[in-house]
């Protein structure tokens, strides 16, 4: 999992700074799923409707020995849906994760009122297709997204003109959270594409799907489905050697930086853990 930068914090914690009470809701712990010994997603009640859009990042704190420790984390619910879901990776001696880790249902924690983050889809230029990469817990963005169409898909307020072609890299097998309900989907839907792979697929012979990191298929895959910037828009989410490595395969292809690619940039922390969608 990997650490993004906060813009807000220049990724360092926010300390018992000033900040008043009705910022943040109190919200519990609904529901917790272990998807592997360091990897899990937490479902968070507020308390009172949180509005979002599918792409954007919650900021979740506790209160750790006097001081208010906060991280940004991207949500994976869609906006619809009553809980708020995250996908979360452990960071050994990291300020929070370690701390999220042991909350259990019931348990409380902070979270800010007011989502943040324009990760979100380019809908308004014309072009209808939308290429998703991604390593670990960064398709959390992505599975909100996706959540959010499939849903307006079924109740007919979306035409599937739009397009989504998820690219999902892992190390293992396991470390896929959301694999079979977007294998699922891309069955159900027209307008989706998926395809997982594994970088490290010598100790796991049951594995039937893609090899290699995200950004070594990535160039098959544009070719295969005629992704150019022309009628493309990129969206990176997950290890920065994953998003760096991708870019220039992307501006290779004709994409332009910023106006063809948004990103969602992580930090690697100091002991070289890989951290998800969000902080240590």
């Amino acid at each position: 999992m990997a650490q993004r930068i906060c813009t807000i914090c220049g990724g360092l914690p926010i300390s018992s700074m000033t900040i008043p009470e009705e910022k943040f809701y109190r919200a519990r712990v609904a529901q917790r799923v272990d998807i592997a010994p360091e990897l899990w997603t937490f479902r968070l009640r507020p308390g009172e409707r949180f509005e979002f859009a599918p792409g954007q990042f919650a900021t979740l704190g506790l209160e750790i020995n006097g001081k208010r420790i906060e991280r940004p984390y991207s949500m994976a619910s869609a906006p619809c849906e009553e809980a708020v879901e995250f996908f979360l990776e452990l960071v050994p001696g990291g300020m929070l994760t370690p701390e999220l880790y042991k909350l259990q249902p019931g348990d409380e924690l902070l979270m800010r009122k007011i989502p943040k983050g324009k990760f979100t889809l380019q809908t308004s230029d014309g072009r209808v297709n939308h290429l998703l990469v991604s390593t670990v817990t960064g398709v959390a963005p992505f599975v909100s997204m996706i959540r959010t169409l499939a849903r307006d898909w079924r109740e007919g307020r979306f035409d599937g003109v739009q397009r989504l072609f998820l690219l999902n890299g892992a190390s293992r097998p396991w470390e896929f959270g959301y694999k079979d309900e977007l294998a699922r989907l891309a069955e159900e839907m027209p307008w989706l594409q998926y395809v997982p792979t594994i970088s490290r697929p010598w100790d796991h012979a049951e594995w039937q799907g893609e090899i290699g990191r995200a950004d070594d298929i990535l160039r098959k895959y544009a070719d295969q489905w005629r992704l150019r910037p022309e009628n493309t828009h990129a969206y990176l989410c997950g290890h920065p050697e994953m998003i760096t490595n991708s870019k220039a395969i992307l501006q290779r292809l004709g994409f332009v930086d910023r106006k063809d690619i948004k990103e969602e940039t992580y930090w690697i922390a100091p002991k070289q853990a890989l951290v998800g969608i969000a902080g240590s």
